[in-house]
């Protein structure tokens, strides 16, 4: 088995992956098992970006989302209790929706990679070096992500303190 065949099979073993899993995730009934879910996608995801050499972005899915954001999530389920009150059962109105809207979208989505041609990518380069990184993550300039990052901290310390909050009324 070639190179190419072996990347090939490992792609399509990983999307396979992150399809089956990202079903598992939004129609399970129990809420741990669909953060366990996800953090198979996650893991996923990240596996398809260090496939394609993107190591950097592979290491900052790891530990960001499959570490952090899991973890968020898990401690956010246990802290909090259900209310078994307001517990509802979708209607077959709403059902019928989602299907009708799910299937508009994947026809969407066939018929745009249907109609057009993607070619491969002219980006020859493989590692971009680490002071390129550190200045496009730290700048305040068009392309550069320091804004962008500090927003996301405030947002998600923001949910962290209402989790706390939350937790501590009951």
């Amino acid at each position: 088995m070639s190179t190419a065949e072996l990347q090939e099979t490992v792609f399509f073993i990983l999307a396979t992956v992150i399809v089956v899993f990202s079903i598992l995730t939004v129609t399970t009934n129990r809420i741990l098992r669909s953060a366990t879910y996800l953090l198979f996608v996650l893991f996923a995801t990240a596996g398809i970006y260090f496939q394609l050499e993107y190591s950097f972005l592979g290491a900052v899915q790891l530990t960001i989302y499959a570490g952090g954001i899991i973890i968020l999530y898990v401690f956010s389920i246990l802290l909090t209790t259900p209310d078994k009150s307001k517990v509802s059962r979708l209607k077959n109105s709403k059902m019928f929706a989602g299907l009708i809207t799910a299937l508009a979208g994947t026809a969407i989505c066939v018929y745009i990679t249907l109609m057009h041609s993607f070619g491969p990518s002219r980006f020859v380069g493989g590692e971009i070096n680490q002071k390129v990184i550190g200045t496009a993550l730290m700048g305040t300039e068009k392309y550069q992500y320091l804004l962008p990052f500090e927003v996301i901290s405030v947002l998600l310390l923001t949910c962290i303190i209402g989790g706390i909050m939350i937790a501590r009324k009951r």
